[in-house]
């Protein structure tokens, strides 16, 4: 090899560092493109797993030969004639080959035996039938004395194959190649199942062998010249061997037919320069393909990355306005309402207690007692506020999830994760889970009143309201706490918060009454906006579980990055290889069919 020790090495590590990263990449979302984008990934993985790793790790091993093509085109009949003997069963049911068949020199079973190449098919030996309703996942071994040292020959199912799984397989393999030998016949070389494939080898730069089968000798010129030029048209660099139309008899072609090819194949694999040609130029064909291939992968891990971001972006958003809508809702008066405000009046009276703050201070504790002494228990205010309360956060929770939701449902990827889902609406018991909440926060409130009642010399004033009615007081503040209400504003939430206000100063002052509306309201929103985002989690849990992973690019990116210094100190890829050798002129007499069988076996064993 003209590449040296440490080179392949270099190479290896880049191809290994590649290869982790490609099978790390994970798009689960259905955007546009997203689903090429993951048989592109399965693609890199297939290659370097079937072929550039194992070829890059042991440089020396045997070329694997793929021959591939159309259904019909008579792959197995010519893998068999090469060695004048039927190793791949053929005939007319379609498709022949079901399972693929390598063959090999008996003395290198060893380098197939094994998981190195193709690593995802069992392998199998002994007959097979071909009709033996195979389902294309293992690798049939045959060792034949007939092959050269140095070579193998797959003979894989067709590329257009009414089997899926086989067509699938069939592209797989030809990626697995050191070489193509791809057969088509003479009246269906212009067919687009072909030239698709051939598409992907001109990328790729392999090296192929084209062989034009059943070609009539009377057309050999006009098929052949027309077949190069398609070639040169779709940039494809290939040997065009021709296998005249001939009897077949016991299903295998005379030797003189497929001379042209045996020959080139021993030429290759007989002379090491040549071999190191083949070798060297569909790694670097191989890996220059990787190239062009691994930035598309990153490229289509950011779009999943912003993707997700934008699905976030939609919940974030829609849960936000909904913590704005309570936060706004529970201090600007909205709460002091219906039943809200029917039981604080029943509470502090219609006008008694108002007209009481009103006077002058020197009687104000007993007229405040007086006034609240009598009344309702200030349970029931608590009650309202915590009804409305709940009310409250759950009609919130309900328009942010149907925000939410419409907004996913719009998107196929996020309608993909939503999956049937029920989100539109709030959580079933959001309810209790807000009125635990609530309840919690009325408690937090109550001893904040008796704390700061403790606190001060004014205990037995604020004991002569009691601690539930102070924080009852305290509640209805809450509500008004930027609201801006003034006594000159006109309107019954307006009066009600300044009574709670003045009724609260009276015992507490006026900066601890401000502290403590200030603490209520504060520990109310924290409240409340942990139940919205725990109703948000319900979807950004389906982004979580779906493990759109944002390094991923990036992770990519320095893979080639390393892979493209690796290339560079290969140096540049070998030029193209030597033509096949002439055909030898026909003999005058065709010899006796025992004599080319016993010739073609010279020939090979050479």
């Amino acid at each position: 090899m003209t590449w040296s020790a440490q080179e392949a090495r270099r190479l290896v590590a880049a191809l290994t560092d590649l290869r982790t990263a490609v099978a790390d990449v994970r798009l689960p979302l259905d955007t546009a493109g997203a689903e090429e984008a993951r048989a592109l990934a399965r693609r890199v993985v297939a290659q370097l797993d079937d072929h550039l790793l194992p070829r890059a790790r042991q440089l020396g091993a045997p070329l694997l030969a793929v021959v591939g093509g159309s259904t019909g085109a008579g792959k197995s009949t010519l893998v068999n004639s090469l060695l004048q003997h039927e190793v791949s069963p053929s005939g007319v049911l379609r498709p022949t080959t079901r399972d693929p068949v390598l063959v090999h020199h008996p003395d290198e079973a060893a380098w197939f035996a094994s998981d190195r190449v193709l690593p995802r098919l069992a392998r199998t030996t002994g007959p097979v039938a071909a009709d033996d309703g195979g389902d294309a996942r293992a690798l049939r071994l045959v060792p034949h004395p007939a092959v050269p040292h140095g070579l193998a020959l797959l003979d894989a199912p067709d590329i257009d194959s009414v089997v899926e799984a086989n067509r699938r397989l069939g592209e797989e393999l030809l990626g697995a190649a050191d070489l193509w030998v791809f057969v088509t016949t003479a009246a269906r070389y212009a067919d687009a199942v072909p030239w698709d494939l051939l598409a992907e080898a001109a990328r790729r730069r392999a090296v192929v062998v084209l062989v034009l089968n059943r070609v009539d000798p009377a057309a050999r010129d006009a098929v052949t010249a027309h077949l190069r030029q398609m070639l040169a048209e779709h940039g494809l660099d290939a040997h065009v061997v021709v296998v005249p139309e001939t009897r077949v008899e016991a299903g295998l072609l005379p030797p003189a037919a497929v001379a042209e090819l045996g020959g080139w194949l021993r030429s290759v694999v007989g002379d090491a320069a040549a071999r190191a040609g083949v070798v060297e130029r569909t790694v670097h064909g191989a890996v220059t393909d990787l190239l062009d291939a691994a930035p598309r992968l990153a490229a289509a891990v950011d779009d999943q990355r912003r993707h997700a971001d934008r699905l976030r972006e939609a919940v974030t958003a829609a849960y936000a306005a909904a913590r704005a809508d309570v936060a706004a809702a529970t201090a600007d008066g909205t709460m002091l309402r219906g039943e809200v405000l029917a039981r604080w009046q029943e509470f502090v009276g219609t006008g008694e207690l108002w007209r009481a703050l009103e006077e002058r201070v020197g009687s104000w504790r007993d007229r405040i007692t007086a006034a609240v002494r009598g009344r309702p228990a200030p349970e029931r205010v608590a009650g309202a506020v915590g009804d409305g309360l709940v009310h409250l956060v759950v009609d919130a929770a309900d328009r942010a999830a149907e925000r939410a939701h419409a907004a996913w449902h719009a998107d196929p990827a996020g309608a993909a994760l939503l999956g049937g889902l029920r989100l539109s609406r709030a959580s079933a018991d959001l309810a209790v889970r807000a009125a635990d909440e609530v309840r919690a926060w009325q408690g937090a409130v109550l001893d904040l009143v008796a704390t700061e009642g403790a606190a001060r010399r004014s205990t037995a004033r604020a004991l002569s309201f009691g601690v539930n009615g102070l924080g009852a007081a305290l509640m209805v503040a809450v509500f008004a706490s930027t609201g801006g209400l003034t006594t000159a504003e006109v309107g019954v939430a307006g009066g009600t918060a300044l009574l709670a206000q003045r009724l609260l100063e009276a015992v507490f002052g006026d900066d601890a009454v401000r502290r403590l509306t200030a603490v209520a309201h504060d520990d109310l929103v924290a409240r409340t906006s942990a139940l919205l985002d725990a109703e948000a989690d319900r979807f950004a849990t389906l982004l979580d579980a779906a493990d759109v992973r944002a390094d991923g690019a990036e992770r990519l990116r320095h893979a080639v990055a390393a892979l493209t210094v690796a290339l560079v100190e290969l140096g540049e890829a070998p030029g193209p290889l030597p033509a096949p050798p002439a055909p030898a002129p026909a003999p005058a007499a065709a010899p006796q069919e025992g004599a080319l069988r016993r010739w073609w076996r010279r020939l090979w064993a050479r």
